[in-house]
């Protein structure tokens, strides 16, 4: 059987549809959600905020909506301590093609695009 990070695909799949689906509620809301609260409200698999199969759920997903035009959900998840994304993110950004030599500047102008997208969807 086929496994991510421990998880079996159908597992997977179904963390990776509440996540998104979690991500659109708060981006409609225009707010931010910390990486704890987030792993919190995932019911079809346990999630720790630092583990790398919450990494590699939020990157997915960012990838996926970036390629679909609206851009990277993920730029809402944030720090609690500092309210910025994690590293993991700046990277991914960097591989999407986007400008990482001023990140606060990068997150504002993704945040706003994301924000505006699911304004009016």
């Amino acid at each position: 059987m086929a496994t991510k990070y421990g998880y079996t695909s159908a597992a997977w799949n179904m963390a990776k549809a509440e996540m998104r689906q979690i991500l659109v509620a708060t981006a409609k809301a225009e707010s931010l959600i910390s990486y704890g609260d987030l792993a919190l409200q995932i019911q079809a698999i346990h999630l720790e905020p630092d583990a790398y199969a919450m990494a590699a759920l939020l990157g997915e997903i960012s990838t996926e909506e970036n390629a679909a035009g609206r851009g990277m959900l993920s730029v809402l998840v944030v720090h609690k301590d500092d309210d910025m994304p994690g590293q993991g993110f700046f990277i991914l950004a960097d591989e999407l093609g986007r400008d990482t030599s001023d990140p606060l500047k990068l997150w504002m102008t993704e945040l706003k695009n994301v924000y505006a997208y699911w304004r009016g969807n």
